[in-house]
C-alpha cells in the first residue's frame, strides 16, 4: 500500500496517473493506473523518479561527495544551517495546518529541524542519501525537481534551500513551473540562494575566501569537499532584476527579501571551523594509525557531530558563533548582495 502520507499527494511522474500500492509475495509496490509503470516502495520512501533521464545532472549523486558522513546523521542546527533554518521559520511561520514540501531536500535535515511544527512535511530530492532520522518523521520521496511527482496543489507552503543555483537557466524556469504547479493559489515558496551580481560588502568576502585559500596551502585546512560541493554550481540568475522577471514568468511575485552578505560568516565557516575540522581529522588518522585521509575526515565529522548531539560544551560553543554570524543578517540584511533570503508567493490566492 502506498503510505498515508503519501496518499492525497503523490502521482505518476510520466503520465500524471494516480498510483496504488500492490503486494508480490513479500515485495510492496506501487502501480500507476494509467501507464501501468510499476515503483519501488522499500527503504521508507517512494522512488518515483521518472522514465526521462535528463543530461543535467547534479553532483550531490555522486559517493564521493558524500564521504564525510555528513547525511548519515541529524544533528541540531549550528552556524550557517542555523541561519537558514531561523529565516525559514521566521518567514514561513509553519503550522499545523500546513501542508509543506522541501524542494532539494538533501538527507532531510531541514524537515527533521521543522517537525516540531506540527506541519504536514514531505522531501524530495533525486539523491537517494537520506539521513534515518528523516525516513522516520516526514514523508520523503526520490524525484526530479523538474517533473514533480505530485498532485497539483498538493501544498500551500514550499522551501528550497541551497539548491537554485545547482540549475542551469532552462531547469531553473522548469523547476520553478513545477513549484507553482504543486501550490495552492496564494501558496509560498521560501528560498535561499544567489544572484551573480554581488553588492558593495562582496570584496570583504572574498577576501576572507583568499585567506582561505591561503591557509590550505599551509596545510592548515581543507576545502577539497567544498570544493566539490560547489562545482557544479550554474549559478543562473544574473542579478535581482532578472530574478524577478524569472519568477514572475512561473507565476510568483517577491513578497518578502532579505539580503545576507556573510562576512562573519565566511570568516567563522571557511577558516575557523575548517582548522577545528583539520585538527580532528589528522587527531583521528593518528589515533586509527592509517593513511586513509577520507576515513579520518569521516570519523572527526562523525566525532563532532556526536558531540553536538549532546548539546554540550562543543554545542554551546558552536551557538554562540552562530549567533556572530547572525549579525551578517540584521547588519546587512538591506545591503543588496548576491546571497538572498525570499518569500515567493503564487498568484491567484
Amino acid at each position: 500500500m502506498i503510505p498515508p502520507r503519501f496518499e492525497s499527494i503523490v502521482q505518476c511522474p510520466d503520465c500524471g496517473g494516480a498510483l496504488a500500492g500492490e503486494t508480490t509475495g513479500a515485495a510492496a509496490s506501487i502501480r500507476c493506473g494509467g501507464c501501468g509503470r510499476v515503483f519501488a516502495a522499500s527503504g521508507g520512501y517512494l522512488d518515483l523518479r521518472p522514465l526521462a533521464t535528463f543530461t543535467e545532472q547534479t553532483k550531490y549523486l555522486d559517493e564521493a561527495l558524500h564521504v564525510d558522513a555528513r547525511h548519515e546523521t541529524i544533528s541540531p542546527p549550528v552556524l550557517g544551517s542555523k541561519i537558514r533554518n531561523d529565516m525559514l521559520r521566521k518567514f514561513l511561520r509553519l503550522g499545523a495546518n500546513d501542508r509543506v514540501i522541501d524542494l532539494g531536500c538533501g538527507s532531510g535535515r531541514a524537515l527533521a529541524w521543522n517537525a516540531d511544527s506540527s506541519a504536514s512535511l514531505t522531501g524530495i530530492d533525486i539523491s537517494p542519501f537520506f539521513a534515518r532520522q528523516a525516513i522516520d518523521r516526514c514523508g520523503l520521496v526520490l524525484g526530479d525537481l523538474r517533473r514533480l511527482p505530485l498532485r497539483d496543489g498538493a501544498f500551500n507552503k514550499a522551501w528550497s534551500l541551497d539548491v537554485l543555483e545547482h540549475l542551469s537557466p532552462a531547469a531553473l524556469r522548469e523547476m520553478l513551473a513545477e513549484a507553482n504547479r504543486v501550490l495552492v493559489p496564494g501558496g509560498t515558496l521560501f528560498v535561499y540562494t544567489h544572484v551573480r551580481k554581488n553588492g558593495p560588502l562582496g570584496p570583504a568576502v572574498r577576501g576572507i575566501n583568499r585567506f582561505a585559500k591561503l591557509c590550505e596551502r599551509l596545510g592548515l585546512i581543507d576545502l577539497r569537499q567544498e570544493r566539490l560541493r560547489k562545482s557544479d554550481h550554474l549559478n543562473p540568475i544574473a542579478d535581482h532584476d532578472e530574478l524577478a522577471r524569472v519568477v514572475g514568468d512561473a507565476g510568483f511575485t517577491i513578497e518578502r527579501l532579505t539580503y545576507y552578505t556573510p562576512v562573519a560568516g565566511a570568516l567563522i565557516e571557511n577558516v575557523l571551523i575548517r582548522m577545528g575540522e583539520r585538527a580532528l581529522a589528522r587527531r583521528a588518522k593518528k589515533a586509527a594509525g592509517d593513511s586513509d585521509d577520507a576515513a579520518a575526515v569521516r570519523a572527526a565529522r562523525t566525532g563532532a557531530q556526536a558531540r553536538i548531539r549532546k548539546r554540550g560544551a562543543t554545542y554551546q560553543a558552536l551557538r554562540a558563533l552562530s549567533a556572530v554570524m547572525a549579525l551578517d543578517v540584521h547588519l546587512f540584511g538591506r545591503v543588496k548582495s548576491g546571497p538572498f533570503f525570499a518569500l515567493l508567493r503564487k498568484r491567484g490566492g
